[in-house]
């Protein structure tokens, strides 16, 4: 008797938590969503006073530039994102993704515009690749580079060393941070509250600095440095790297512990040291070449760059984990090929490993390292993705305030108004270090965007040509009717995308073998536009006739397809699927790419991108590894298609 299978249970943070449980959640919130933006005072405001940019730290000059950090804190995060973005939850997950699919479940609109929401959308998730290699790179670089406020002899090492670290941060990864992860909310912690203590210190000498508050200081700073002060955004705008990951990490802890994170802890934080930091340039404008290290007395640089390490550490596992995230869900939405998703936490849903991308984020750190060398140099590389980002979700946003919450024109115009051009200034400033490195993150999003609509495309038109060759289901099972196939005892499930028609491996599998079982399940997976599905709502199963049934199982775009789970809802039903008896037969295309359309009229691309596709398509990782089928009682069914 076979035992009942029992899937795992994802658990949700609750909507409003109180009291020892919101500040658990907070604490948590603390550290996976606020470590990047964190770690923006190693090196942010040196940034800004960086000889390219051609302005001094005096007086008023530190004032404005502090005013500019105030405000793009306050207007970009706080406001937009925290108040604004966190709204636009789709079943309580988060992110630019979630966003899109939360934009196509309602009034889809023409195939114009859905192909520019889209767009607008992957273009997003392809812009935070980018990111994902830089923040690591930078930050660590940042946090050695400490080093050379003890002694310069140590310059040499900060390269090597940072590589080191950075590898150290990659093997881990398959390992999981489950049992790391408990020690990031107290350790980002103490990071902040020693960001508070230094900055509160440094402002007690000089608390005028505090004045800078007012906007009036940002106005005469551009006023008095004139066009560099459009240029110099470009290098403001790396105090507000990391803002995306509020919304991107939304389902792990809900809405208000991110709130109160932010608005009790990181925020004042933040803004103390950067103040701080300021004071110290007008006591000493010399200590420009490391403004933040030199908060901290000398008898405490080391710890400080042990803490700093840390801390950078923390926040690149924050970036490597929402890559993680976003090639899951894209992934489930067709719009990347299989590849291996390892859960490393029992517990935490959201706790996956990928090694492709592990792979490519480690190769893309280290190269970022030995290119650029300093962080000084990765700043100029830094900032187009993020604001990029910043754009694209503030277009999104409109687009759902207006189709599905129905705000008035007007409401919708203001919002778009107000940080649309905010946003469209910090990336416009961004952009003009393209060549001094910016470049960089660009290319990657435009080859992962490039990928991304390669494989969603070429597996519609992979469907077409399936669709053309296949039987419809209703004269294939008149012909078992009437020329009656040889039965043979067990269970045999036909893994197709197709849920109409007949698959062709089922097809092959009969003209080759001659035989058929005596239960056939037409197994397909599909994925909704929402986070997760319901229990209920995951399998319908639709009795065919002569021994067939097409099981569809429908799973968020937030789970993985679970073949156990829908198999143990076949045997509730009555259907004879026991494991031991049970059989999968998969089909797999070997893709012969040809110029134009397959035939007249049918979809097609351009010849470049059906070899990309043909190339993706062998190198995905196979159905019997994703869907975690037993291999011993898999049959795998080869043909060769044109398209």
């Amino acid at each position: 008797m076979t035992a009942e299978y029992k899937p795992p249970e994802r658990h949700h943070v609750e909507a409003n938590p109180t009291g020892k449980r919101l500040a658990i959640l907070a604490l948590g919130a603390l550290g996976v969503v606020y470590g990047d933006i964190g770690t923006s005072p190693l090196y942010a405001l040196r940034e800004v006073f960086s000889e390219k940019y051609g302005i001094t730290p005096t007086p008023e000059h530190v004032l404005g530039v502090l005013s500019l950090v105030f405000w793009a804190l306050v207007l970009v995060i706080t406001v937009k994102y925290i108040v604004f973005i966190l709204r636009a939850d789709n079943r309580g997950e988060g992110g630019i993704l979630a966003m899109l699919a939360l934009i196509l479940q309602k009034e889809p609109g023409k195939r114009s515009n859905r192909f520019l929401v889209i767009a607008i959308g992957l273009m997003g998730a392809a812009l935070l690749y980018g990111d994902g290699m830089i923040t690591p790179a930078i930050s660590v670089l940042s946090a050695m580079e400490g080093l050379t406020v003890v002694s310069d002899a140590f310059e040499p090492a900060v390269v090597p060393l940072s590589a080191v670290i950075l590898v150290g941060l990659f093997v881990a990864q398959k390992f999981g941070t489950a049992r790391v992860g408990a020690f990031f909310g107290p350790i980002t912690l103490l990071w902040f509250a020693v960001l508070a203590i230094l900055g509160t210190l440094s402002l007690l000498k000089h608390p005028g600095v505090l004045a800078a508050v007012n906007p009036l200081y940002a106005l005469r700073f551009f006023q008095d440095v004139g066009a560099a002060g459009f240029f110099i955004m470009g290098a403001v705008v790396l105090v507000v790297t990391g803002g995306e990951a509020l919304y991107a990490d939304m389902g792990h802890f809900g809405k208000r512990p991110i709130r109160v994170a932010w608005l009790t802890i990181a925020l004042p934080a933040l803004l103390l040291n950067y103040f701080g930091q300021g004071a110290l340039l007008l006591t000493d404008p010399t200590a420009i070449e490391n403004p933040f290290f030199l908060l901290a007395p000398r008898a405490l640089l080391y710890p400080m760059v042990a803490l700093a390490t840390m801390a950078t550490v923390i926040a690149s596992q924050a970036m490597i984990s929402g890559a993680f995230s976003i090639t899951q869900q894209c992934i489930q939405l067709g719009y990347s090929p299989r590849m291996t998703i390892t859960h490393t936490s029992a517990k935490e849903f959201g706790q996956i490993y990928i090694p492709e991308i592990n792979s490519a984020l480690a190769v893309g750190c280290l190269l970022m390292v030995f290119g650029f060398r300093s962080s000084e140099a990765l700043g100029a590389a830094y900032g187009i993705a993020v604001t990029g980002t910043f754009v694209l979700s503030t277009i999104l946003y409109s687009i759902i305030a207006l189709r599905r919450w129905h705000w008035p024109l007007w409401k919708v115009l203001a919002f778009l108004l107000v940080f649309g051009v905010i946003d469209v200034v910090l990336f416009s400033a961004s952009a003009s270090k393209f060549i001094h490195g910016g470049w960089v993150p660009v290319v990657v999003a435009i080859a992962i965007f490039t990928m991304m609509t390669t494989w969603k495309r070429g597996r519609l038109i992979l469907t077409e040509r399936m669709q053309d060759i296949s039987l419809p289901m209703e004269t294939f099972l008149a012909d078992i009717g009437d020329h009656p196939k040889t039965r043979v005892p067990g269970t045999a499930v036909f893994m197709t995308s197709e849920i109409q028609g007949t698959p062709v491996v089922l097809l092959h599998h009969l003209k080759h073998n001659k035989v058929l079982h005596e239960t056939v399940i037409l197994m397909s997976i599909r994925t909704a536009d929402v986070p997760e599905t319901q229990r209920h709502e995951r399998v319908s199963i639709e009795a065919l006739g002569h021994g067939f049934f097409r099981v569809i199982g429908t799973y968020g775009f937030m789970e993985g397809p679970d073949v156990k789970e829908i198999l143990q809802r076949c045997r509730d039903a009555g259907i004879a699927a026991r494991p031991l008896d049970t059989s999968y037969y998969l089909g797999r295309e070997q893709l012969i790419p040809r110029s134009g359309p397959w035939k007249k009229g049918a979809m097609s691309m351009n010849i470049f991108r059906k070899k990309l596709f043909a190339v993706m398509s062998r190198n995905a990782r196979s159905a019997t590894q994703y869907f975690q089928l037993p291999p011993n009682r898999v049959v795998e069914l080869g043909t060769q298609i044109e398209f």
